[in-house]
């Protein structure tokens, strides 16, 4: 150290230590050196960029993965329940066909009773699962549940509202089963 350096010199100095002379500030392998130097940032900024969108993109995945698995979960029985629509049919078709004399028959009473509680268990199942009938007679046509099989002239109600049910439409959580098949009133001719 000599007597004008100060010590701020001297740790300059000790920092450029066994840095080849050529290499130092104002040596000619500088600028590559300093170009070097930024070509790395800006590479390393890159990479970290793509870093950044590839979590993004897996948490999104991720998010996707999970959200398909619940909506499996929730929708798997959709196959089934379709097909067991007709056994409810045909179930509540066979309540409804009874008649009086066999309700009030003593020895017909318990076969009555057998099938409205069978009838009552399905409905009891089904709501367990998300199953639920859509509502159609008396409300207006909604082209979403309700499919139109006929029109029936009539001033009793306002033309477009459903007028009786052909056969029970259902829904499982919020999609459509099966549509329910409607008798529509319109204006009488």
């Amino acid at each position: 150290m000599t007597e004008n350096d100060t010590p701020l010199d001297q740790a300059a100095e000790d920092e450029l230590k066994g840095v080849p002379e050529h290499l130092r500030e104002g040596g000619e392998e500088a600028a590559p050196l300093a170009e070097a130097l930024e070509s790395l940032k800006r590479d390393l900024e890159a990479a970290k960029q793509d870093v950044l969108y590839a979590q993004a993109e897996t948490q999104n995945v991720r998010r996707r993965l999970e959200r398909e698995k619940d909506e499996a979960r929730a929708y798997a029985a959709t196959g089934f329940a379709r097909d067991i629509l007709s056994v409810a049919d045909n179930l509540a078709r066979a309540v409804q066909a009874i008649p009086e004399s066999l309700r009030a028959d003593d020895s017909m009473k318990g076969l009555v009773i057998g099938l409205e509680a069978t009838q009552r268990e399905l409905e009891k199942v089904f709501a367990g699962h998300g199953i639920t009938r859509i509502a159609a007679v008396g409300l207006p046509l909604d082209p979403n549940q309700h499919q139109a099989m006929l029109e029936v002239p009539t001033t009793d109600h306002e033309p477009g509202t459903v007028v009786s049910e052909m056969q029970a439409g259902w829904m499982i959580k919020d999609r459509l089963l099966r549509a329910a098949m409607v008798a529509v009133a319109k204006k009488p001719d």
